[in-house]
């Protein structure tokens, strides 16, 4: 077990490093969603809103 750990070490760093950062990214995104931030809190409104269906914006929030 410990040569399989010593042998492999390097992509075991790896995979560590980019688990922390993916958790993060999903961590900041929960706590941006939570807050209420979303694409159309970005200065234009609903207009630019990815989830917007009409020119208006107004299926937006819900």
């Amino acid at each position: 077990m410990i040569q399989f750990i010593i042998s492999n070490l390097p992509t075991i760093i790896v995979s560590l490093l980019l688990l922390a950062m993916v958790s993060m990214i999903i961590r900041k995104i929960v706590r941006d969603k939570k807050q209420g931030k979303s694409c159309c809190s970005g200065g234009e409104g609903c207009n630019g809103c990815c989830h917007s269906t009409s020119s208006s914006g107004d299926s937006c929030h819900s």
